[in-house]
């Protein structure tokens, strides 16, 4: 079994839930052996080198279309803060496909950037506000939130199902919160130590993030669908 994760903050709730699940230790840790970036993960997957892992919407879409798509995702509840589009510069972000597809369908000009990095520069430049949010246009235009990435599947179906709907099912109830989980103060500080955040922005961050996929969320994907199909922008493919 081979899982795919994303290495950005965002998933950091993730990471505690499947430390503290009652499974095997070989099989906790294939949860963290393939990490990496967005567009590096849908290679992986699309080429079948993972079985399932956090996946960009953009790539999602077959697994969305044939019902291998989890309602867990990676959700932005109006800010996302890490995902930003600088307006003095120019460039898509090598990281993320759906980003940057995203930053052309909200017709927004200037270099993308995305994940810790992202980050780490709203953190040192929120009070300039020299950059754009792209979840907080997104969610001016539709009244929606945006989903970044969506659980998806290739195999192991059974397991993983379950697994995400014990996920969801620990959550809680609402958005803007994780409360059936608790972070570790020393988890926490060792995932911001390279960024160069402080652990109150950390997770005030944290609460812009959700994960269940309801029917509004559902409604944010068809919308992003289509608009990427009414100008002309394609998923990424093998080949």
């Amino acid at each position: 079994m081979r899982f795919g994760k994303i290495e950005y903050l965002n998933l950091l709730v993730f990471d505690v839930f499947i430390k503290h699940y009652k499974m095997s230790s070989n099989l906790k840790s294939m949860f963290f052996l393939k990490k990496s970036y967005p567009s590096k993960l849908n290679k992986d997957f699309l080429f079948r080198r993972i079985d399932a892992g956090f996946i960009s919407s953009i790539a999602g879409i077959h697994s969305h279309r044939i019902s291998k798509a989890y309602n867990v995702g990676i959700i932005a509840n109006k800010e996302v803060w890490s995902v930003l589009v600088l307006p003095l510069e120019l460039g898509d972000d090598y990281q993320s496909a759906t980003s940057n597809a995203l930053s052309k369908l909200l017709d927004l000009e200037g270099r993308v950037l995305i994940g810790n990095r992202a980050l780490q520069y709203y953190h040192a430049n929120r009070h300039k506000k020299c950059f754009i949010d792209m979840a907080n246009v997104w969610h001016n235009k539709t009244g929606l939130p945006f989903i970044f990435g969506r659980v998806c599947v290739n195999g192991y179906t059974n397991f993983y199902g379950r697994l995400m709907l014990d996920f969801a099912n620990r959550l809680g109830r609402g958005k803007a919160c994780f409360k059936g989980i608790k972070i570790p103060h020393y988890i926490i500080m060792n995932s911001i130590r390279d960024i160069g955040i402080s652990k109150g922005f950390a997770l005030s961050y944290l609460k812009h993030i959700y994960y269940k996929i309801g029917y509004k969320e559902r409604h944010s994907l068809d919308r992003f669908y289509r608009g990427l199909r009414l100008i002309g922008i394609k998923p990424p493919k093998r080949f």
